[in-house]
């Protein structure tokens, strides 16, 4: 009875290891791309100025970043998002020239940047945007860490391997 229990509780613990040490390569079947990736890196490229846009995007975005399949690889995903050209207008907490639905649709998108960066994705806005487009800077979530230039930014991230998602 007793080499009956050590036999099952070996079985068992050949199985949970087997589980640890194969479930990357299993949840990375649905994503042939992502078979034998170590590291998982991505910038975002936001520019559009449209709020239900650039929500559903950072949904997107943020479930990406919670997906297994991505967090099979070896290491953390690392995620930027870059706010860019029109986007930035968003960002604003000065809203007033947003419809009331609009409003709502960008407190929920500023919900979910502040979950965002809790989970570890980096968000930025382009100093040069902000200014073209009259944003204060200071108007701007303390969550977002303001470049002087989105596109310097961006060449950076994809200089240190990460892949460029554009988002327009």
């Amino acid at each position: 009875m007793k080499r009956m229990k050590n036999v099952a509780w070996s079985v068992s613990l050949a199985v949970m290891f087997s589980l640890l040490i194969f479930s990357g390569p299993v949840l990375s079947q649905d994503y042939p791309a992502l078979q034998d990736v170590e590291d998982v890196k991505a910038v975002f490229d936001i520019r559009s100025g449209d709020p239900e846009n650039v929500a559903d995007h950072l949904f997107l975005v943020h479930e990406t970043f919670q997906d297994k399949a991505v967090r099979s690889a070896d290491s953390e995903p690392e995620f930027a998002v870059v706010f860019m050209d029109k986007s930035v207008m968003l960002l604003s907490q000065n809203r007033e020239s947003f419809s009331p639905q609009e409003r709502e649709i960008l407190q929920k998108a500023d919900q979910l940047m502040s979950a965002m960066a809790e989970d570890g994705v980096t968000l930025e806005v382009c100093l040069v945007a902000l200014d073209y487009y009259g944003v204060e800077a200071d108007s701007v979530a303390d969550n977002i860490q303001r470049v002087k230039n989105g596109w310097i930014s961006s060449i950076g991230y994809q200089a240190k391997g990460y892949s460029l998602v554009p988002v327009y």
